[in-house]
């Protein structure tokens, strides 16, 4: 993506925040264990000790996941203010007397001279958003210590990323009234497409890291700015950043894309 400068003004951006927001209010006790279980599974045990850093923290749930997973301290950032506030009620009231800060800033302004160095990076599914994904790479890079990591999961490329930029940028613009219908498309073909098993499917949703089905929808048609990359290309820019890869989780090959483009995830350590 270019890198414009409306690209990466927060005003040109889907509301995020507002969508996490909606989206908190329905947190459950279940949702943070998974939550829990999707960060362990990416982290590979817990955090114990360890100062953690989540760039786009969205609702809260997974700076809440990496206190519960023993981390010793805890920023949450987001540059968009109504996920910093949403994280912040969220904190407060599941995570009193543990250090915690929240912080409404864009990865492309954090500097190590002020933030310092973090033990883990963690940042799922943001920095495609930020309209300049290689820069963002770099940002968030640049904060994890000599022997940290830095866990993130980007938008696997696919045959259809052209439409779902075209897509994207005409739904963050649409009316509440557009959107509501084109989530009425989308889940309709959706359901058509999974031949009886869409009720199950959404039922079992919340497994995958304690998210909301519908909200995901919410997200991933409005997700503007959008970028995408496949791992080897992932690898290879990881590389030129002095970092190797320790483990991932992707799809092989590239595919169709045409009901959107799942996450591949990765963690990536300095060399």
């Amino acid at each position: 993506m270019s890198g414009s400068a409306d690209l990466l003004d927060q005003k040109s951006h889907f509301a995020f925040g507002k969508n996490w927001a909606s989206y908190a209010r329905l947190v459950t006790d279940a949702q943070v264990e998974e939550a829990i279980d999707g960060l362990r599974r990416l982290a590979s045990g817990g955090l114990e000790g360890k100062r953690f850093l989540d760039i786009g923290c969205g609702s809260g749930l997974h700076a809440l996941a990496a206190l519960r997973l023993g981390a010793s301290e805890v920023m949450a950032l987001d540059i968009d203010s109504d996920s910093v506030a949403t994280t912040r009620q969220l904190l407060e009231a599941n995570a009193r007397g543990q250090r915690w800060s929240t912080m409404e800033a864009s990865v492309f302004d954090l500097q190590p001279d002020s933030l310092g160095l973090f033990d883990v990076v963690y940042s799922w599914g943001v920095l495609h958003h930020t309209g300049d994904m290689y820069r963002a790479l770099r940002a968030a890079a640049a904060l994890v210590a000599r022997d940290g990591r830095f866990l993130f999961a980007l938008y696997r490329r696919t045959r259809m990323c052209w439409f779902w930029k075209l897509e994207k940028r005409w739904y963050a613009g649409a009316d509440q009234g557009a959107q509501a219908r084109a989530r009425s498309v989308y889940v309709g073909l959706l359901r058509l497409a999974m031949r009886g098993k869409f009720s199950s499917y959404v039922e079992t949703y919340s497994q995958k890291r304690g998210m909301d089905f519908y909200h995901d929808v919410h997200d991933w048609l409005g997700g503007w700015p959008y970028e995408s990359i496949s791992p080897r290309d992932t690898d290879r820019f990881m590389k030129q950043l002095g970092m190797r890869q320790i483990r991932a989780f992707v799809h092989p090959g590239m595919t169709s894309g045409l009901f959107g483009s799942g996450c591949d995830e990765y963690v990536y350590g300095k060399t």
